[in-house]
């Protein structure tokens, strides 16, 4: 059997593994024979899903994490440690978005609230830079590990009213590209970085901006999909593919990309 796009017995810690494309990339990763440690603030959520995939015959634990406290990322990863004593993946999903960090439909830029744009900045690229910081360490001790950054259409292009979160993600980026020369330069050419940037897929972060209480499509939601090429919003499950492939054998020589899953959104022109 061809074992390159194998993840079997890699553990494969993911934060913000307790939203809907988390969920989705654990239960998916752990068929397919990974160890799966899910990172997220709701344990509830955290534990169901660990449910959902020991039940299914999968092997999965839930941490309880904040990405923005870095004594509870390391306790963490110290657990990860203890328990499966090495960290083959990190998947980097944690983020988010506020309404202070937005410019609404009849406001301007002087309605932009510093603070929550800090929050958001704080959230997605910090919530980023620290869970690197402290899971690539045993990778370093291994000389070997992936890193994969959940980036959006939104670092490659301006896309209104969301500023802040549209800065954070394109410095999430420019991170993913910068890391990857970091690692391979100073610690080892078998520890890779990349990135994935999600088109349009419905999560309880961006329903209600997209979709109407009926299911209609908002007006923003109608001129994303006009945009698409598709025609539709992506399936969650449609992102598992990719995530396999970066954290895979597969993609041993590559590094530094952002690798675009999008229904051709990002190539829409007049």
């Amino acid at each position: 059997m061809n074992e390159l796009f194998s993840v079997k017995d890699k553990v494969v810690v993911m934060t913000g593994g307790t939203g809907v494309l988390g969920h989705c990339i654990s239960v998916y990763l752990a068929g397919e024979g990974a160890k799966m440690v899910i990172l997220g603030r709701n344990a509830q959520v955290g534990d169901s899903i660990v449910d959902e995939i020991r039940t299914a015959g999968g092997e999965a634990i839930f941490i309880q994490a904040d990405v923005m406290d870095v004594a509870s990322v390391q306790n963490a990863c110290d657990t990860v440690i203890r328990t499966y004593g090495k960290v083959d993946s990190l998947l980097n999903a944690a983020g988010g978005n506020m309404p202070g960090a937005t410019i609404p439909p009849t406001g301007t830029f002087f309605d932009v609230k510093v603070e929550d744009f800090e929050k958001v900045l704080g959230v997605n690229l910090t919530g980023t830079v620290i869970p690197t910081q402290v899971f690539l360490k045993p990778m370093v001790e291994a000389g070997k590990g992936t890193i994969v950054n959940f980036t959006s259409m939104a670092s490659f292009r301006p896309l209104s009213r969301i500023m802040g979160y549209s800065a954070a993600k394109a410095g999430v980026s420019n991170f993913t590209a910068f890391m990857a020369n970091e690692i391979a330069t100073k610690f080892s050419p078998e520890i890779r970085m990349n990135a994935i940037a999600p088109g349009f897929f419905l999560t309880n972060q961006n329903r209600a901006l997209l979709t109407n209480e009926d299911g209609s499509l908002t007006q923003r939601g109608q001129d994303v999909i006009r945009q698409t090429p598709f025609k539709r919003f992506g399936k969650p499950e449609e992102l598992c593919g990719t995530i396999q492939y970066l954290i895979s054998d597969a993609s041993s020589f590559v590094t530094g990309t952002v690798s675009i899953v999008d229904g051709g959104f990002n190539t829409f022109a007049m």
